[in-house]
């Protein structure tokens, strides 16, 4: 499987220290993750990881921030809006992730091999931190807009249209 955003880090890396790692999408990367999430644009894509061993895998603090393009739900007009999201996920070997669904508890992501793919990491956390319902600032629905006080109130305003 391809992925449009890689960023392998080796696992022999992580040391007792904390490894601060930080991926930044380049241009092409941000026009295939858009297409991936079906959204028109990423402008900027970021995210910082704080890395550090921890038992049983790898914990990663991390703070993504992006500007992207999305269409409106109520009026389909285009807009940019920004995400700023901090998360944790905890790396584990293929095979050992936990079967308990805890809410609670930090996302698993498997890997195979020496390294992890922190790319693979940001866009999963951008994904989750779309809104599946993006709205322009100011869009409002007719079922929102206030009603008119008369029928004549209504007729002015149609006037104006």
């Amino acid at each position: 499987m391809s992925v449009e955003l890689s960023r392998p880090v080796a696992i022999a890396r992580i040391g007792a220290t904390p490894l601060p790692v930080e991926v930044s999408a380049n241009p092409d990367e941000c026009q295939a993750l858009a297409a991936r999430m079906r959204i028109p644009a990423i402008l900027t894509l970021n995210c910082t990881f704080v890395l550090r061993r921890e038992a049983g895998g790898i914990r990663a603090d991390g703070r993504l921030q992006a500007r992207v393009a999305r269409v409106c739900v109520v009026s389909l007009d285009e807009f940019e809006a920004d995400i700023a999201e901090t998360f944790a996920v905890h790396f584990v070997p293929e095979g050992t992730e936990t079967d308990e669904i805890d809410p609670e508890a930090d996302d698993e992501i498997p890997y195979v091999g020496t390294t992890v793919d922190l790319g693979e990491a940001a866009a999963q956390q951008f994904a989750l931190a779309l809104d599946p319902y993006p709205r322009k600032p100011g869009a409002t629905s007719a079922e929102e807009s206030p009603a008119p006080s008369s029928a004549f109130a209504a007729l002015k305003a149609l006037r104006r249209h």
